[in-house]
């Protein structure tokens, strides 16, 4: 029973808390009744079973449970008062089995997106709330300090208190300038599922389908090819799910994984996505992407992708998004085009820069082209930094045998 309370709540815990956001209308509020919804679920369900829609219950408890820690606070403080009476509206009394028609995870992407908070402040509270990554592991992904990130997520819900920002998705108006935001988010939503930034799998499976499906429903809402681009982006991404680990959990390179069990149906989709958006006339980042993406979807076997033409794209993408971790990319590809000693010395050039120094894929990238020319101890040294950054389990195992295959193998004379 534990094993399915963990299940629920890593499937359902960050939809249980849009809606409540929406009910509530408060972040910390809501996220105080998601804890004791989910305790009350623990000290419940072993003996009464799984409700047969957990979700609605879990929202009907952390609702109830709001309203009484408001009572007993309104016991102290008269200014709680009208918050409660604020609960008991039309819409909050209503939760039933049926989704809302204005989806909660969107209402609760384009809060996170509004205008009224500062860019930096909007991702990490969108990792916060949408993923549910502690406020370290946003660190880490942003590369700065804790401290700062915890400051930024306070001032964010402070400033939609204050304003009064609505839990909603905006009018078809305004929809177009808060695109590009939403977007991102939910990039950065499938990103944290599709290669998991800490813990013992690679994927997050429930992650990347959220993402999938968030897309799909901001398609509906406006269709568009930046849109488009970043669906097809994302499901030929995950159409790699199943291959990118072994049975045992091991993570398995590109270059490694059994093709056959790539998700062809969603190959297809991607491509046909991909298609739409590259007619549409201007090509945006996530369509350059999904390009790079539909060359290995494409490749029947790993030796006969097209490197020269993925490295063309990086260019191109490089030109419409500077950014050090799409120069990496780049030099990844340029040394499967070219060789590994012109991929060195550009992930050099980069280190030099002081970019990327606490990227772990960085020193790692840097490590396989120093093993391909035969550099053991140099690679060793790389592998072994890029371990001491790396926070995700499976990919630390990965280093680790890379480390000792090195160890093992004499130096080139």
């Amino acid at each position: 029973m534990e094993s399915m309370i963990e299940e629920i709540y890593r499937s359902q815990s960050r939809r249980v808390l849009a809606t409540l956001i929406r009910l509530l209308g408060d972040f910390d509020r809501a996220e105080e009744a998601l804890h004791d919804a989910f305790a009350a679920a623990a000290r419940t369900w072993p003996a009464d079973g799984i409700p047969g829609n957990p979700f609605a219950w879990l929202v009907s408890t952390g609702r109830f449970k709001a309203i009484d820690t408001i009572r007993r606070r309104a016991r102290f403080d008269a200014s709680q008062h009208h918050i409660e009476d604020s609960l008991y509206t039309p819409e909050a009394t209503y939760i039933g089995d049926m989704e809302p028609i204005e989806d909660d995870m969107l209402r609760l992407i384009f809060t996170c997106c509004h205008p009224a908070i500062p860019a930096d402040a909007q991702m990490a509270m969108a990792l916060r709330e949408i993923c549910g990554l502690t406020t370290e592991e946003i660190a880490h992904a942003f590369l700065v300090p804790a401290p700062t990130v915890a400051q930024r997520i306070v001032r964010a819900k402070g400033r939609i208190r204050a304003e009064k920002i609505p839990y909603e998705v905006p009018g078809h108006e305004a929809l177009p300038q808060r695109l590009d935001q939403v977007l991102h988010v939910i990039y950065l939503v499938f990103n944290e599922g599709y290669s998991a930034s800490s813990g013992e799998n690679v994927v997050r499976a429930d992650l990347t389908a959220e993402a999938i499906r968030l897309a799909r429903l901001l398609l509906a809402l406006l269709p568009h090819p930046d849109v488009s681009g970043l669906l097809a982006l994302m499901l030929l991404q995950e159409s790699r799910r199943a291959a990118r680990s072994s049975e045992r959990g091991a993570l398995v390179l590109l270059a490694d994984q059994d093709r056959s069990l790539w998700d062809h149906a969603k190959i297809a989709e991607g491509l046909a996505l991909l298609a739409e958006a590259m007619r549409a006339g201007e090509i945006g980042i996530y369509t350059l992407q999904a390009a790079i993406a539909a060359e290995h979807a494409r490749a029947p076997v790993a030796e006969k992708t097209d490197w020269r033409r993925i490295a063309f794209y990086y260019d191109l993408l490089l030109t419409a998004q500077p950014s050090p971790i799409v120069e990496l990319n780049r030099a990844v590809a340029i040394a499967m085009a070219e060789g590994p000693a012109k991929g060195l010395e550009l992930i050099d050039a980069i280190l030099e820069r002081r970019e990327l120094q606490t990227y772990h894929l960085a020193h790692s990238a840097r490590a396989d082209f120093l093993r391909r020319l035969g550099r053991r101890q140099e690679a060793i040294a790389a592998y072994e930094k890029a371990l001491s950054l790396c926070r995700q389990e499976p990919e630390q195992a990965f280093l680790r045998k890379r480390i000792s295959e090195l160890a093992a193998t004499p130096e080139r004379q």
